[in-house]
């Protein structure tokens, strides 16, 4: 082996990876995009809040440039408002919006069950009648938060259960919004139980292969979330 060669795998070795800055700051992107969404929807970034970067960053662990796209992806979903020139606020919750978003999301959700009560498999209807098991568990514990995500993987999961795409995706683009809105709803303690026995009840449909009745129940029960929050005893940010 020449001189040469010997030189061209040392360099080859020690060259850097392509893009791998970039792969790295995605997923760090990612990560902060997950806490904060999480934190907005749990109301600990409160609506009309300013989001103060350096503060942010510290707690966060991360440089700013993942931050500023974390942010960026939040503001697709509407839970962020970018502000040029000044810092970003948490996006206030408008109550003629949530009144349209969850009409919206009736029909989107109301469709995937109709759809999902001929398309899922045994297999997948079995999963959901575990998670609707631990679903009645949590509720007797009142162990919120953790209600909380099992009642959003309850709802993917149908939704995934239509077996299509465009449908899953567009549900997909407005579940922030959605799920600031829902946890929002479990402040009255009532909707828990009674959202718990609606999804018995789909679960049902679904199983029957009721296409109608699943859409149906399906379409009341996000209109019934939507209502709680209308009636919430106090003032929208």
């Amino acid at each position: 082996m020449t001189t040469d060669s010997n030189a061209l795998l040392a360099s080859d070795t020690t060259a850097p990876t392509p893009n791998r800055h970039r792969i790295q700051t995605t997923s760090l992107a990612q990560e902060a995009y997950r806490v904060l969404q999480r934190m907005i929807v749990h109301g600990e970034l409160a609506p009309g809040e300013r989001i103060v970067e350096p503060v942010l960053c510290e707690q966060l662990g991360i440089s700013r440039t993942p931050l500023r796209e974390a942010l960026r992806m939040l503001a697709t979903e509407g839970l962020v408002t970018m502000r040029r020139n000044r810092n970003a606020v948490v996006t206030r919750i408008d109550a003629s919006e949530l009144e349209h978003l969850f009409e919206v999301e009736a029909g989107i959700e109301s469709l995937a069950a109709g759809l999902a009560a001929s398309r899922m498999t045994n297999t997948e209807l079995k999963r959901l009648e575990a998670l609707q098991e631990r679903l009645e568990r949590l509720l007797a514990k009142g162990d919120r938060n953790a209600y909380f995500e099992l009642n959003q993987r309850i709802h993917g999961l149908i939704v995934a259960g239509a077996k299509n795409p465009v449908l899953e995706e567009t549900h997909r683009s407005l579940l922030g919004r959605l799920e600031r809105a829902r946890y929002l709803a479990l402040d009255r303690l009532g909707r828990w139980q009674e959202s718990t026995e609606e999804h018995r009840e789909i679960l049902e449909a679904l199983k029957a292969r009721d296409g109608e009745r699943a859409r149906r129940l399906l379409a009341d029960h996000v209109q019934h979330t939507g209502d709680a929050i209308a009636t919430l005893n106090r003032p929208y940010p």
